[in-house]
This record gives structure tokens, C-alpha cells and sequence, in this order.
């Protein structure tokens, strides 16, 4: 008997290239310019000036790994700690003579350092050699890759835990965002550089068999034909296996095959505002009227248009979102009702405003027919009918910006694991955020908002853990439960693995397994 068909994450990150020289200035930490953002929520803004990256969720269910039942899903996650702490306290309780090198061996293996004090010998530019919170995680076979805000990005091999090289090429190079193309098993990476001064996106893929031999060189560059100069973008969209690209010098949308990268056809942007992609369609939005928007529909496949129609608009109230699911067109404008039009029926469905406030992202469920909203850190799901199905009982979101960087929704759309508030408990009983500046990580269930673990830092198995911190030496780089669950800034679930990677302020990555 075969078993569960792996379930292709609906992943759409589009990366938007910045105002000409806008990337050279130090952004705080030592960052490639000011508001340089990985992965960030299908924010809804309707604005070009403003192409936002996405990430939506969908794709083929895929059954509940390990084949048990959903009631043993929880047990993933019991008793998740940093990786081999157990093994090395049972080596300390055994009284089992240890090498230094072994110990240090065992140490380390829970935390992987972007930072590298040698960084001078391979960049020439000065944030990049400095420490930088990790931004974004992406792993993919047994490599771990961590980008920091810097621009640097670290590939670790999670099987020797170790390093195995820079993504940076050229030492003038900012690596903006990172994208594993299940496709063809490589990694793009976008990137911008000094000697352009930061004003243009080039991409580059690489396969990650490559990239486990530090061969780099194995890469090559995409889209050379485009100019993808602000405020023109890349989007890579999984489920749809496509490629869309923003010219701005040419006011021309291009599509290509996200397997083979070949161009496929294009969109004149002749008053197009943006662009939305759903299963199967893209969705052109056009400049407004004072009185209705122009909206047209095109086959994902080739062009094709589907469907051109208006919607009707209150005069003088902004538009706070447009977004597309599937034959569902999802539209809100200031202080009005949220509208879920059907646009083949035609049929509308209205939500009071006080009970659907604007949330500040959104992800899509799609194989569930189910949508999050975010808003003030907390989540909720959403049906098609316009109805509030979950509200999370134990999921209060550490970041205000809800950038998935910080979020993952495992591939049978089940859980959401996430960086969250810690909770304290007052003498009454009555539960509130704990004024602490350390988070804790909570798995909880879609359909129910039940918190089904959490990693703590008042576990006494973490805390218990013989650890030192030495983050200023790269050699001595370890830290402890609660200090890796510190100003947690990225977050990503291997769920072959079973293991929960974090990236932190000071360029850490640590593992969490059981």
C-alpha cells in the first residue's frame, strides 16, 4: 500500500525590488536598508507602489504523519527540547567519560551561527560582517538555510552539523529572500548588489544536491532578460508551478514555468493596480473609479481571459483589501461591510463590519476552504459564508507584523506553529501575557484553536539543561532553553524531520526535537 501522498505547500513570495539606492543604508542591525522583509502575509494593500511578498497555504491533503490517528498528533510534539540535550545528560548521569571534543561536539549540535568572524575575507560590505537577527529559515533535505537581515545567508548541514558555505557569491552581494522550488529540488535565492546600488533583483537557482557538495558554482541565473528595477517584483507561486515577473521599465507582466523557468506569456500593466494569483487564475486588478473597480480574470495556464467585470465601490471610502480564492472575490473598504462575492453566481455575501474587523494578513486554506485573519496578534479562521469557525485559545502572536517568518502551517493544514506570548496565571486564576522578553512556541489545532503543546522556557526539562553561553565566540556558541527562546525572529517546522528550527537576534539557529 502506498503511502500519504506529500501535499505541496501553497508558497507564493513575491520580493519587490526597492527605490534606486534604497538597500545601501544600514537598517538598525547592520540590514541591507531600511524595511527589507522576507515572506510577509498576503498583506491586504491595494497599491503597485507597494508589491507585497506572499505566502498562502493549500495544495493535496496529506494524512496525519506517522499514520496514526489525529488524536496522536500532539505526541509529535511532547517533550520537544533543543536537540541532544537529553542524550548529553544521560552521558553526565551515566558517568561516561567524554572527550572535550566530543563534548563540545554534543553542545553545539542544537545551534547553528550565521555569524562568522572571518566574514571580512569574503565581503566587502560593512553590515554584512557585523551579527544580524536571522530573518528567514527554509530547510529542504537535510540543509538548513538561515538568512540574516544582513543579507548573509548560511547553509548547514543538519546531518554533520556543520556548515557548509555562504550563499554569497560576490562580496558585494545582499541576499534579499530565499525559495525552495520542490519542482526541480533547488533553491532560488533573490538577491541585490553594491555594485548596482541595490536598485535591481537578480535571481540565481541552484540544486541543493549541489549545494550539500559546497559547489555554488553549479547555479545559474534567471530572468536575465527582465529589469527588475522598483517598483518591479518576482513572484514564485508553488501550487500554480509559475513565475511572474514586474517590469517597470518595460510595463510588462511576464509568467514563466517555475520547472524549466521557460517564458510562457505576458500581461501589458496598462492601468493594471495589482496582480492576485489563485489556483488555476490570476486576478488583474485596475485602477479604480469613484464608483467601481475594473476586475478581469485570466487562466493561470496561458492568459487566457476568463471573466472581465466590475465591482461596484462606496464613493470616497478606501479600498482596505482585494483578494481572490479560487471563484471567491473577498473585498473590504473602510468602515464597511467585508463583501464575499461569488463571481460566477454572482451571489454577495455581506459581514457586519463589527463583527469582520480588517485584519492586517491573511493566509489562505485551501484545500480546507478555510482563510486565517490576523489582527492585533491574534488568529482566526474564517469560512467562504463569511462565519468566525475557530478563535485560538492559547496563540497570542510575540510579533505585531504576523510575518510568517515567524509562523508554520504544517502541509495537512491541521496545525499553526507559531512564536507566541507567554502566559501567566494570576492567584484568581484568570490567565494574561506574561511581562517577560521570552516567548514560547505553540502548536495548535486549525478546526479547534486548541493549544496541543508548547515549548516553554519555565519547563523544568529545559531549564535543567547544562549549558554555557559563550555567543561572542563563534566556538562557544550555546545557549540555553530559555535564552534560545529569547527575541525569537524566524521559525520553520521540518516536518520530515520532526523538528522545529528558530532563528534569533543574534544570528542563532537552534534546533528543537524529540
Amino acid at each position: 500500500m502506498d503511502g500519504p501522498k506529500r501535499s505541496q505547500l501553497r508558497v507564493r513570495l513575491r520580493v519587490t525590488a526597492r527605490r534606486r539606492g534604497g538597500d545601501g543604508a544600514d537598517g538598525g542591525d547592520g540590514a541591507a536598508g531600511p524595511g527589507v522583509r522576507k515572506r510577509r502575509l498576503e498583506a491586504p494593500v491595494l497599491n503597485s507602489a507597494a508589491k507585497l511578498q506572499r505566502r498562502e497555504i493549500g495544495g493535496r491533503q496529506l494524512a496525519a504523519r506517522g499514520g496514526g490517528p489525529a488524536a496522536a498528533v500532539p505526541e509529535r510534539f511532547r517533550n520537544m527540547r533543543l536537540q541532544e540535550v537529553e542524550l548529553f545528560v544521560h552521558f553526565v548521569m551515566n558517568n561516561i567519560t567524554l572527550s572535550v571534543d566530543i563534548i563540545i561536539h554534543y553542545l553545539m549540535q542544537e545551534e547553528f551561527d550565521t555569524y562568522d568572524d572571518n566574514a571580512h575575507l569574503f565581503v566587502k560590505l560593512q553590515f554584512l560582517k557585523r551579527r544580524s537577527k536571522i530573518i528567514e529559515i527554509v530547510a529542504a533535505k537535510d540543509i538548513i538555510f538561515a538568512l540574516a537581515h544582513s543579507g548573509l545567508c548560511a547553509a548547514f548541514n543538519r546531518v554533520t552539523n556543520k556548515r557548509i558555505a555562504f550563499l554569497n557569491l560576490s562580496p558585494d552581494e545582499v541576499i534579499r529572500s530565499l525559495f525552495y522550488n520542490k519542482n526541480n529540488d533547488s533553491l532560488i535565492t533573490v538577491s541585490v548588489y553594491a555594485s548596482d546600488n541595490f536598485s535591481t533583483l537578480k535571481c540565481r537557482t541552484t540544486p541543493i544536491e549541489y549545494i550539500r557538495r559546497n559547489q555554488l558554482d553549479a547555479g545559474f541565473p534567471l530572468f536575465e532578460s527582465e529589469s527588475l528595477k522598483w517598483p518591479g517584483f518576482v513572484e514564485f507561486d508553488d501550487v500554480n508551478g509559475k513565475v511572474l515577473t514586474y517590469s517597470a521599465q518595460d510595463g510588462i507582466y511576464k509568467v514563466f514555468d517555475l520547472k524549466n523557468y521557460s517564458f510562457l506569456y505576458s500581461v501589458p500593466d496598462e492601468n493594471v493596480q495589482e496582480i492576485k494569483i489563485s489556483p488555476g487564475i490570476m486576478l488583474l486588478i485596475y485602477d479604480r473609479t469613484p464608483s467601481y473597480v475594473p476586475l478581469k480574470i485570466l487562466s493561470i495556464e496561458d492568459g487566457r481571459p476568463l471573466k472581465f467585470f466590475k465591482h461596484l465601490l462606496h464613493r470616497n471610502k478606501k479600498i482596505d483589501f482585494i483578494e481572490q480564492f479560487n471563484e471567491k472575490l473577498l473585498v473590504k473598504q473602510e468602515d464597511e461591510n467585508f463583501q464575499i462575492l461569488d463571481v460566477r453566481s454572482s451571489d454577495l455575501i455581506e459581514v457586519s463590519v463589527s463583527k469582520f474587523m480588517t485584519p492586517s494578513a491573511f493566509i489562505f486554506l485551501y484545500e480546507n476552504n478555510l482563510f486565517l485573519t490576523f489582527r492585533n496578534r491574534t488568529v482566526a479562521v474564517w469560512n467562504f459564508r463569511g462565519e468566525l469557525v475557530t478563535s485560538f485559545e492559547d496563540h497570542l502572536l510575540w510579533h505585531q507584523d504576523c510575518s510568517t517568518n515567524n509562523i508554520y502551517i504544517t502541509s495537512d493544514q491541521d496545525l499553526i506553529i507559531s512564536y507566541c506570548k507567554s502566559e501567566a496565571v494570576a492567584e484568581d486564576g484568570t490567565v494574561s501575557p506574561a511581562v517577560t522578553p521570552i516567548g514560547s512556541i505553540n502548536m495548535s489545532e486549525i478546526m479547534t484553536g486548541k493549544c496541543i503543546a508548547k515549548i516553554t522556557a519555565n519547563d523544568p526539562a529545559l531549564s535543567a539543561s547544562p549549558r554555557r553561553n559563550g555567543r561572542n565566540k563563534r566556538s562557544l556558541a550555546w545557549s540555553t532553553a530559555p535564552e534560545a527562546l529569547e527575541d525569537v525572529t524566524a521559525l520553520f517546522y521540518d516536518e520530515d524531520r520532526n523538528e522545529i528550527y528558530t532563528g534569533n537576534s543574534h544570528g542563532l539557529v537552534h534546533v528543537w526535537s524529540n
